[in-house]
């Protein structure tokens, strides 16, 4: 199922092969009849409702513990010959 929004700001409910199979004639033809409904919400037909995964963005066991990487210091040239301009 596709919500498409149509230039007046209606919107219509196709089927996938609808709305590939939509021409330009199709949607003046849909204007012309006033056909389509009033979304009086921006979040008409959001998946966010339906979220089933966790809020909680707290660190777990799971996350990587990258302590032991190699890192490059913080002065780590990677080799750009960027000049060092000064805009004052």
């Amino acid at each position: 199922m596709v919500i498409y929004q149509l230039p007046n700001g209606k919107i219509v409910y196709l089927t996938m092969e609808e709305f590939l199979d939509l021409s330009d004639e199709d949607i003046v033809y849909l204007l012309s009849i006033d056909f389509g409904e009033s979304a009086n919400s921006p979040w008409l037909g959001s998946v966010l409702p339906h979220n089933t995964r966790s809020s909680d963005f707290s660190t777990s066991a799971d996350d990587e513990d990258i302590s032991g990487l190699d890192l490059p210091p913080d002065d780590f040239d990677m080799g750009l010959d960027i000049p060092d301009v000064d805009f004052d």
